[in-house]
């Protein structure tokens, strides 16, 4: 963008926040570092947790409820972050020590840490690259944005910008 004065600074800022959102919610990754919480009813099948954001950073705290609502503690030394290999996913042992009979519903808490980091350089480049392309079309193209919503209008390149760091579902 070229911008020379300050009358605008809002609006540029709220597209800078509006395009992050868009990103992330595309590639399923948080940009800079950001604290989730997830929720579970049970232990998954294979003691695999799938984290809903990523890259993870760090495991801060697994909480477990049992049948009356008593919270319990998980030692995180015995969880297996599945690192560099797949960092979207937490491994957990056959036997999960100090967990209780799990209350029926929301019985499990994982606090983490998902980013890349927390300066703005630790983001690679090309997601950098995809949030400034995106604001800079929606700050020259208003209407566009205005009339189709800010999700629906992108340029061209904006796609393969972000191509290797899309989720895949399958």
């Amino acid at each position: 963008m070229r911008v020379e004065d300050e009358a605008e600074d809002g609006l540029i800022e709220a597209l800078i926040v509006a395009a992050r959102v868009h990103v992330e919610s595309l590639t399923g990754k948080a940009l800079l570092a950001q604290t989730w919480r997830l929720v579970l009813d049970d232990w998954p099948e294979g003691r695999v947790v799938k984290l809903p954001v990523s890259p993870m950073i760090a495991l801060s705290e697994i909480r477990c409820y049992d049948a009356v609502g008593g919270e319990h503690q998980i030692d995180l030394d015995q969880v297996l972050p599945d690192g560099q290999a797949n960092p979207a996913r937490v491994i957990l042992p056959a036997s999960v020590a100090g967990a209780p009979v799990l209350r029926a519903r929301m019985g499990i808490e994982i606090d983490y840490v998902a980013g890349f980091g927390t300066e703005p350089e630790e983001v690679p480049a090309d997601l950098l690259q995809s949030m400034k392309t995106l604001a800079a079309y929606w700050y020259e193209n208003r209407d566009a944005v205005l009339v189709s919503g800010a999700g629906a209008s992108v340029p061209a390149g904006f796609e393969r910008l972000i191509a290797s760091h899309r989720r895949v579902r399958l």
